[in-house]
C-alpha cells in the first residue's frame, strides 16, 4: 500500500490508472470526505469493495467523469437538468441509467439507477483524466464511522487497498442525495 500527498497525484497520475484498470482499491479525498473506490465498470474490483465494505447488496455511488458521460449513459427527465447544472458539487444524484451503460453489474445489484457525483474537488479532474467512473463510497465498514484523516482510517481497511491519496483531515460530511427518478425530485436522509 503507497500513501501518495495530494500535491504529488499528478506525477504519480499513470501508476494510479494502471492501478485502477488492474482492479485495485484505492481510497481518496473528495469535497465532502474520504471515499474509497475503484474502476466501476470492472465487475471484479467492485466485488473486491464490497468484501472491503462488508456491504454485500447495497447500491454503491459513483463519480461520474463528466456532465457528457452522465448524459450519455443516463435517462434524464427535464427536471434533471437544474440539478446536474449543480455539478461539480456536495450532491449524488440518483438517476436511472440507459440499458448501454457499461457500468459493472455488481455497483448496483438489481436496480437500473445509480447514485451519481461530480465532487467540487480536484478528484473529479483525476477521474475525467481516467475517463472512466469511479466507485465512490465512505471510508469504513458498513455501519461504522466514515474516515475524516488517515488516523481514523480502519487497519483492516488500510490493508486492502493498493494506494491512499492523502490531503489531511476532511471536516466535511456525506453528500446530499437527491433522486431524481421520481416525477418530483426528492432529497433522501441518510
Amino acid at each position: 500500500m503507497q500513501i501518495i500527498k495530494k500535491e504529488n497525484v499528478v506525477d504519480k497520475q499513470s501508476l494510479l490508472f494502471s492501478n485502477l484498470k488492474s482492479g485495485k482499491l484505492f481510497i481518496y479525498p473528495t469535497d465532502t470526505i474520504y471515499g474509497i473506490g475503484c474502476d466501476a465498470t470492472n465487475a471484479k474490483a467492485v466485488k473486491n469493495l464490497r468484501k472491503v465494505k462488508a456491504r454485500p447488496t447495497s447500491p454503491f455511488s459513483i463519480i461520474a467523469p463528466s456532465k457528457d458521460w452522465i448524459k450519455k449513459n443516463c435517462i434524464l427527465k427535464k427536471s434533471s437538468a437544474n440539478y446536474i447544472n449543480k455539478l461539480p458539487g456536495p450532491f449524488t444524484l440518483i438517476l436511472k441509467l440507459k440499458p448501454s451503460s457499461k457500468l459493472a453489474k455488481n455497483v448496483n445489484p438489481n436496480l437500473d439507477s445509480v447514485g451519481i457525483r461530480i465532487p467540487n474537488h480536484w478528484i473529479a479532474n483525476l477521474t475525467r483524466a481516467y475517463g472512466k467512473p469511479i466507485v465512490t463510497t465512505s471510508v469504513n465498514k458498513a455501519g461504522n464511522k466514515h474516515m475524516t484523516s488517515l488516523s481514523t482510517l480502519n487497519p483492516n481497511i488500510k490493508k486492502q487497498v493498493s494506494f491512499i491519496i492523502n490531503e489531511g483531515e476532511k471536516k466535511g460530511k456525506p453528500s446530499t442525495i437527491i433522486d431524481l427518478i421520481q416525477s418530483t425530485p426528492k432529497n433522501i436522509s441518510r
